[in-house]
């Protein structure tokens, strides 16, 4: 169970990072496959929530390993977030 609370909390902080880019107006954001630029790019939210359902799933499971693996995702989505909306890329 406080994987599950874990693992949603991380999906919290990755919807956000993801708005946040999406809202940036980053040139980079030009750049994205077609397929995700649908809706202003918000499709690609749907494969965020996709990703976050499927760790909630194994975590309520009782895989802790899979809660570690979205945990480490968290971290690298979170500091390529930063790099883009800083404009350090």
């Amino acid at each position: 169970m406080v994987g599950l609370i874990i693992v949603f909390c991380l999906g919290v902080l990755n919807f956000a990072a993801h708005k946040a880019v999406l809202e940036s107006g980053h040139p980079m954001l030009a750049h994205v496959p077609w397929f995700f630029q649908p809706l202003g790019g918000r499709l690609s939210l749907i494969v965020e929530f996709a990703m976050l359902l499927g760790a909630m799933v194994m975590a309520a499971a009782g895989s802790s390993g899979w809660a570690w693996v979205y945990a480490l995702y968290t971290v690298l989505n979170g500091f390529s977030a930063w790099l883009i909306y800083s404009g350090k890329v």
